[in-house]
């Protein structure tokens, strides 16, 4: 174990449902951990299989699994149900014990080092406030292929946390697309959030992103509607959906998250609306479709550090 892992300590808070397909896994990687967690919260959201007894055993063998049990509501419930799951896992603990929290699936493989490297990269950084390795699918054959998301942002089942900056900008928002504001109010507020590309911080996803636990494309069409409630512009939204025909279920896959942005759009579903958060991605979705979004994101971080830099950052 490298010396961070004796002056640091994180949270994990897992909200999961039904998720008996792939828990054990998940486990046996935390478990396997060169920097184990110092708690690890996992919000039993009112599952029907086989996920209770898997974690009475997970509880038994490791000291630091501490289970939440909340009421079965009938169904999955995504968006604010994740949200709301994850904070009543929040609010068994006090957070302020912990350097680091981290909202992380229940359907994931991570790397040994993970966590540690993760934490190194916070400490060479004192701006970066929330990272993530790069998410990944296993083929039958073994090789992994990248799940293509942009750098901006931690990626959503596995957002690591520096404290601060988590209390600074006031947790999660309960809503479809939480795990796109939170990257902006990361910006907004003087921290830089970023994944990063490396053979440490490969992460296998056992169930594919943007899918759902009823289908790729109903999961497809949800991810077009997170982008109008996040407040997303129709043109930043088609700029996206271009980019993602380009994965699978090819082009059908984008016409289903257009669908779901403009059908949301239609029905008057609320978006988030906060003022100066609206100001900063209106922003920051023009100088991306102007200059690129990777330009436009380092050139963010780069402003954000310099400010640090001349003393009035966060």
């Amino acid at each position: 174990m490298s010396p961070l892992g004796s002056n640091r300590s994180y949270l994990i808070v897992t909200p999961c449902r039904d998720e008996a397909e792939f828990l054990q896994v998940t486990i046996d990687t935390v478990a396997a951990q060169s920097v184990r967690p110092a708690c690890w919260v996992i919000v039993d959201d009112g599952s029907t299989d086989a996920t209770p007894e898997i974690l009475r055993a997970a509880c038994e063998q490791h000291d630091f699994i501490k289970v939440v049990g909340r009421q079965d509501r009938g169904d999955r419930a995504v968006g604010p149900g994740v949200i709301q799951a994850f904070n009543s896992g929040l609010e068994s603990v006090n957070l302020d014990d912990f350097d680091y929290v981290c909202k992380m699936d229940a359907d994931l493989e991570l790397p040994p080092r993970y966590f540690e490297r993760l934490m190194e990269e916070m400490e060479k950084d004192p701006a970066l406030g929330a990272v993530s390795g790069k998410m990944f699918l296993r083929h039958d054959d073994g090789t992994l292929e990248h799940e293509r998301r942009g750098d901006d942002h931690a990626a959503g089942p596995t957002k690591f946390y520096r404290r601060t900056c988590f209390q600074h900008i006031g947790g999660f928002v309960p809503m479809v697309g939480w795990d796109g504001i939170d990257g902006h109010m990361c910006r907004l507020n003087g921290w830089v959030a970023r994944s990063i590309m490396d053979d440490e911080l490969k992460v296998v996803h056992l169930r594919q992103m943007g899918s759902s636990h009823k289908s790729i494309m109903h999961g497809r069409m949800r991810g077009g509607e997170g982008k109008w409630r996040l407040g997303s512009s129709p043109w930043y939204l088609l700029a996206t959906a271009i980019y993602r025909a380009f994965d699978p279920p090819y082009v059908i896959g984008a016409c289903g998250m257009v669908f779901g942005y403009f059908r949301a759009m239609l029905r008057g579903i609320d978006r988030y609306d906060e003022p100066s958060y609206l100001r900063h991605l209106r922003r920051y979705e023009w100088r991306a479709l102007l200059k690129g979004k990777n330009r436009t994101t380092d050139w963010y971080h780069d402003q954000i550090r310099a400010k640090r830099a001349a003393g009035g950052g966060s």
